[in-house]
Order: C-alpha cells, then structure tokens, then sequence
C-alpha cells in the first residue's frame, strides 16, 4: 500500500474517531445534563425521614424491647475513638482523604476482584457516594441513580469538608436492629455511647456496614465475630493497625450485651401485644415515645422456663406448643408467653389462638347454677346416663359415681353433672354469666356448651378467672401504665382497670371453694402449691387438641395452654398432666417471695348451712345420711379414690361409645325442672366425658372435653 493511501485511511480513522468522540461527548453531556436537572429539587427538598422509635421497658424501667429507627446522639468525629473511625474507613474507603468524590482506582479494583471472582464480592461506592445516596435518593437500582449518586458525590465534595462527610456518615448510616448512626448502634449492642466503644466492639460495628443483618453480633454471633476478624484484619492491611496489637482481638470476640433492636431475649410476644395497642391511646401520629409496662422480668422468665420446658418434656406426647399469661388482680399483665420460640413464629397463641376450653370452662357452669339455680356445693347431683328428648348416650364404661356433692363433681370433673346442670339452668342464663365474665358465648349453642366446646383465648379465660379469684369483681387486663415522649412529657396514664361487680360474692366464694377442691384432691393435684392456696381447674379437649390448667393464688391469677398449631391430637395430655406442673413450676417462683395467705373469697360468708360444712370436715357423708349410700362406704373413699383423679381423668379419656342419632338443637328444659333437686331425681343424664364425646358432635360439632 503507497504512502499516500495509507495517510488517507489515517486521516479518514482519525476523522471517524473524532466524531463518534464528538457524539458521545453530546450524549453523555445530553445525559448528565437530563439526569442533573433534578439535582437541585433533589438537594432542596432532602430530608432524613424515619420511624419514630419506641421503647418498651418492664415494671422495674428495664428494656424489653425497641422498635422503629433509633439514632443516637450526634457526636463529632473528634469524639469518636480513631479506632472506630479506622475500622470503617479500612473496610468501606481507604482512599476516603485522597479522592474527589468517585474513586476510579477503587473502582477499577472493585470491577478486576469481581470479574475474577464471578460474582460481585466488592463494591465501588465511595463514602460519599453512600452519603449521597442515604441524603437524597431512594433505593432504587438503576443507571439513573448511579449516575445522580456520582454527580451528588462530587457536589458533596465541593461544599463540605472531608470531615463533615465523614461525620454526617456515621451519624447516618444504618447499621440493622433499627439504629441509625454509630452512637444508636454502640447503645442498641453495648448499652454504651459511640465514644466507650472499645477496639473489638469498634470492629464488630465496622462489620455491620456490609450486611446489618446478616453479621448482627445478636442475631448471629458466630459471623459477627469471623466478620470482625476481617475488619480486624483489613485495618492491618491499611496501616491502621499493629499485627502484634490485633492479634488478641483476632482470637475472640465478645457478644453483645443486647440482642439486635435492643430486644431482650425475653418478653417478645408482650412487647408486641403492647406496640399493637399504642395508636389506640396516643394516635399515630407520635414522636420516640417510652412505653412503661407491667411486665416483671422475673415472673416473666419463669414463665418463658415453664413452656420451653414442658413443650420439651412433652415432645414425646406430641406437644410442639404452649402459651402462658399470669396476671394481677387488678388485670395487670405480669408475664405472657405466645409460643415457645418468637424468633420462629411471632403468632401469639396467648392471645391469638382461639382454642376449646374444655372443662376449664365448667367454673362457669357450676357458676351458673348455683347463681341462678340456688345450688350449692353440698347439693347432690347424680353421675349417671341421662336422656334427654332422643338424647340417651351410653358410658363408655358404664361406670358411674351415683350421687355425690357438687364439690366432688367439680374436683373429679364429672361431664354429666356439668351438663345436667346446664340443662337445669338452661343455655342463656348461662351464656349471660359467662358474658358478664367477658368470655365469647356462641349462637346456637347445644348442651356440649357445658364441656368447654366454645372457642377461647387463653387472655380471655384467664381474665375471667381474675373474676372468680376476685369474688366475681371483673377486671379489665392490660399490660400499659403509662406513655411518656422522649423528652419526659406524659402522654397517656392508665387510671383504672375495674369493670364492677359482675357475679354475687357469695356464690363465687362457693365457686372457689370447690376448685380448691381440684388441687387438694382432684384432677389438677400437680399444681399444688406446698404451703399456699390454690383453686383452679384442668381442662382437656376432645381427642387431646387442646390442654389447660387455669388457676390462682391469694395474690396472682395464671393460665397455661399446651397443645398444637394445627389441632392435631397430642398422645393422651391431659390438663391435669403437663400444663399443671408447668403452672407449678412457674408459680413457685412467683410466689416465692409472697407470704402464704387466704383467698381473697375465703372471708365472704355463704348462705350454706353451717352444720352440713361441719359434718363434710369431719368426714360425716351426706350421702350416707341421705340414705342413698350404705353406711359402711367412707365419703373420705369417694373423695380420695384408689386411683388418683388426675390418672382417673385420663383414664376415663380413653375412648367413646357409639351414639344414636340426635337433634341438632335439645330442647328447653320443662317447666318442672325449674327446681333443680327435684328434676336431679327425676331425669337421666349425660355420661362421663368419654360417653358424652359421640354424642355431642352431632349438636355443634366435634368436640367434647375430656377433663
């Protein structure tokens, strides 16, 4: 090729290069010109917006839990310890001082280690850049953000100092558990101020900047600390940091002393109860606010200990779940327990889950009758089959107590007596007692209603019980005392819980006084308390879904629910089993600094005579006198049998008997039941829990208790 042509295919290339060069001038001009138009509504209209954040404490004024964006105190960076600032810049900038905003040699690295990697293991983002992304962008991934992010950077650069930059970062950065900036991270991990952080825990927050998730030292330690390692290691690398002084950080790393968000590793499921109710007293539109609470902290713990343990002991029997409240008389909410494990589901089966009660609800039925029906707990009631209309269920075993005081049948859980009362009250007299209790009462309701086959949360039946152990006032539970703002200014003040009296103080006294009879002798003896006095009651669901113990002492009202998210049957738990110990043993803590004393219903006198107390405490049997027992049967025998009513209960348990076919709805009892001895003596009754099972699914479904 001549000389000549060669020059002209030169001349030509250079010409082409020009003008491609030219034309790409224009559009990337064209393009940060279109993109740069929007910088200045972007920077005027910049606002650091966040959730308020609040903070729920226990009784005592010890944290919970956090919630929303906390941000700490603003601190300079001549307050910070160097090594804070040294971990961050090893590991987010190192060429921070020395470039313009963008640093191409940062970015060339981050592009070589990630196409050598095959994945993007580094990023190229400067600490200006990241600034300018949290001040004035949006999160969004796109060409358009990265090119504003740039020219945002450079803006930066031009109008503050390289300190300013670096102090507005670490004020600002998120760095997980809701904390904003290094300060509300040192507070959120350490219960410290940014300016006590120590080398190690400087490191640890360091590490934070790279994934606040997954490297929170309180979710996950274990990275955490390999992940300080690396910190460690990279402000070796920049000169930050001596081999010999780093090589005792590198070997351990210590865990925080909070869990992420400021959450104490108990007391989750009451925290979130509470943060639910917070709009309803001050609005939504609130500042960081501080919740004070009832909870206390060790009845809590106890009763966390309780469920965890009995869950795990039960894990043979198929018990995955459990639930426990215990509160004041007053309603105040001591401790709640949702579930075993919050980190694994945050559903709260305390208040939540709306499960059968079994004969955890008979308190009401006895309730019932002796308020409306004149009874009392010496009144006979017959333990045997009953036919009621087309309604005449066999026994499974056909065995049967016969005639035995109301007190007895209460404590041994007799399903029969249960619904032979219900059927002389009759199902809305009931149902009103139970709603003045503030329990749910069902449409349609048939006479399985007497076996607890009514759905209810454990919060609800336990308030209920609040009312029984105080003499039938009714309390209101609620877990908030007061709301303050940040500052200190009140912003809400609990002023009363009371509902009024809602049942007759002597007929709850003689309630109470036979459920005591369920733990002294009857089907919830595990619960027993040596020293204390405890009434209460056991309940079971039918095919053991479900299992309770409710009760209470002079001085705190408990309930505990063992059972499965998805009803499925446990192996034969009954309520007088695994959910009793589990009441004990997290009573006996709470109690174990509260005096022995009487129940509240122990002074309220009843309308009972006198004589015939006297004769069943001096083991006389009223049946005997009555001529309806042989004089040679002790009543001391029929009130402690040879087999223990906890193991009888689920013995009686084991199976149903066929059925015939039934109405869906029974009718109303006659005129002539209205005097309940007499229509006792004169009309058959439903059978034992067992027998009864059959038979009540063709009323309202199947369900039928089994304690």
């Amino acid at each position: 090729m001549s000389q000549r042509l060669r020059s002209f295919f030169s001349h030509r290339l250079v010409r082409i290069a020009l003008l491609v060069g030219i034309w790409v001038g224009i559009f990337v001009i064209s393009v940060l010109a279109w993109y740069g138009s929007e910088l200045p509504g972007i920077i005027d209209t910049a606002s650091i917006s966040r959730q308020p954040s609040v903070t729920v404490l226990a009784e005592d004024g010890s944290l919970i839990a956090r919630y929303g964006e906390i941000t700490g105190t603003m601190v300079k960076l001549e307050d910070l310890p160097p090594h804070l600032v040294h971990a961050v810049l090893a590991v987010e900038d190192r060429r921070f001082y020395y470039h313009f905003g963008i640093d191409p040699i940062g970015l060339i690295r981050a592009i070589t280690i990630n196409l050598v990697s095959g994945r993007a293991v580094q990023g190229g983002s400067t600490i200006t850049q990241q600034l300018a992304k949290n001040l004035f962008l949006t999160p969004e991934k796109s060409l358009k953000r990265k090119i504003q992010e740039a020219m945002l950077a450079i803006w930066l650069e031009a109008k503050f100092t390289k300190d300013e930059i670096l102090t507005s970062y670490l004020n600002r950065v998120y760095l997980g558990g809701g904390a904003y900036g290094v300060d509300a991270a040192a507070k959120v991990y350490y219960n410290k101020g940014a300016s006590q952080l120590t080398l190690r825990e400087s490191a640890t927050i360091a590490g934070l900047l790279k994934a606040p998730t997954r490297y929170s030292p309180a979710n996950n330690p274990g990275l955490a600390a390999e992940r300080a390692k690396t910190v460690i290691q990279a402000m070796i690398d920049a000169g930050f940091l001596k081999e010999d002084e780093a090589q005792s950080l590198k070997d351990t790393v210590l865990p925080p002393r909070r869990t992420a968000g400021g959450m104490n590793s108990y007391g989750r499921y009451f925290a979130d109860w509470v943060m639910d109710q917070v709009t309803d007293y001050i609005g939504p539109d609130h500042g960081d606010i501080i919740i004070q609470t009832t909870l206390r902290s060790s009845f809590q713990k106890a009763a966390e200990s309780a469920i965890n343990n009995g869950v795990r002991d039960g894990a043979a029997k198929h018990v995955t779940q459990g639930a426990a409240i215990i509160l004041s008389p007053d309603g105040a909410i001591r401790a709640m327990v949702g579930g075993k494990d919050w980190n694994s589901s945050q559903f709260n089966r305390a208040v939540q889950a709306k499960r059968q009660p079994g004969s955890s609800f008979k308190p009401v039925i006895y309730l019932s009758a002796i308020e409306n029906a004149g009874f009392t707990p010496e009144t006979l009631v017959e333990d045997a089959p009953i036919s009621i209309g087309n309604y005449a269920p066999d026994n499974y075993t056909t065995q049967y107590e016969g005639w035995v005081p109301m007190r007895e049948a209460l404590a041994k859980s007799l399903n029969t007596v249960a619904v032979r009362l219900l059927h002389e009250t009759g199902i809305p007299a009931t149902q009103a007692v139970a709603k003045k209790l503030g329990l749910p009462t069902p449409k349609n309701a048939g006479l399985s209603y007497a076996l607890g086959t009514s759905e209810v949360t454990l919060l609800q039946l336990t308030s209920a019980y609040a009312s029984f152990a105080n003499g039938g006032m009714a309390v209101e539970p609620y877990g908030i005392i007061m709301i303050r703002a940040e500052n200190g200014r009140l912003l809400w003040k609990r002023q009363t819980s009371g509902l009024g009296q809602v049942a007759p103080p002597q007929a709850v006294a003689m309630l109470v006084d036979m459920m005591k009879g369920v733990v002294n002798y009857g089907t919830g003896t595990a619960a027993a308390l040596p020293g204390y006095v405890v009434a209460g009651k056991t309940g079971t669901s039918q095919s053991f879904r479900d299992a309770w113990f409710m009760g209470f002492t002079a001085d705190y009202i408990a309930g505990v629910w063992m059972g499965n998210d998805d009803n499925s049957p446990m192996k034969k738990v009954t309520g007088g089993s695994l959910p009793a110990h589990a009441w004990k043993n997290m009573m006996q803590v709470v109690e174990s600094s509260q005096p022995a004393r009487p129940l509240a219903t122990d002074s309220i006198t009843w309308n009972v005579s006198e004589s015939s107390r006297t004769k069943m405490d001096e083991g006389i049997n009223p049946l005997v006198e009555a001529g309806l027992m042989p004089a040679d049967e002790s009543y001391q025998d029929e009130m402690n049998p040879t087999t223990p009513a906890n193991q009888n209960e689920e013995t009686n348990n084991a199976a149903v008997s066929d059925t015939l076919n039934t109405p869906d709805v029974l009718p109303e009892p006659s005129a002539d039941h209205e005097n309940p001895d007499s229509s006792l003596d004169n009309v058959q009754r439903p059978t034992n829990d067992q027998s009864f099972d059959g038979v009540i699914n063709g009323l309202v479904g199947d369900n039928t208790d089994q304690n």
